[in-house]
């Protein structure tokens, strides 16, 4: 039977390999049918949405796959607006109510409470995190 998935990643791209193994199990879960409701990157894991990540031309730039990923299969990207608030990942209105000079979080992903996640839950058939 097809399900429904909500995916957590509490690991930062390049520090830790749970990140990249969540795309690739996103990846798998979409290739056999499944849907995928909301991503939700909490702890480390804000980073994948800090637009600012820059990695060599031979790594895969998990921000840039994430909204691809998004995009072809419309999934929602929730960061959790407190850890990414700690860390420095900030939209436009963030930025400004912290009156920093720039905003760095990746279009297609958007801040909010972990009230998200508690939704993504009730709304899944199975849940799984990623991280440390």
């Amino acid at each position: 039977a097809l399900m429904r998935f909500a995916i957590a990643i509490h690991g930062a791209p390049f520090s830790h390999q749970g990140a990249q193994s969540a795309y690739r199990f996103a990846l798998a879960t979409l290739a056999a049918g499944h849907r995928i409701g909301r991503i939700f990157f909490y702890q480390d894991g804000v980073h994948n949405g800090n637009r600012l990540i820059t990695p060599a031309q031979d790594e895969l730039n998990l921000p840039d796959c994430w909204q691809t990923l998004a995009e072809q299969h419309e999934i929602e990207l929730v960061v959790c607006i407190a850890a990414a608030a700690r860390r420095g990942v900030l939209d436009q209105r963030e930025a400004a109510r912290h009156q920093h000079p720039a905003a760095n979080l990746a279009p297609g992903f958007t801040l909010s409470g972990l009230g998200q996640w508690i939704d993504a839950l009730a709304e899944s058939d199975r849940f799984i995190a990623f991280g440390p």
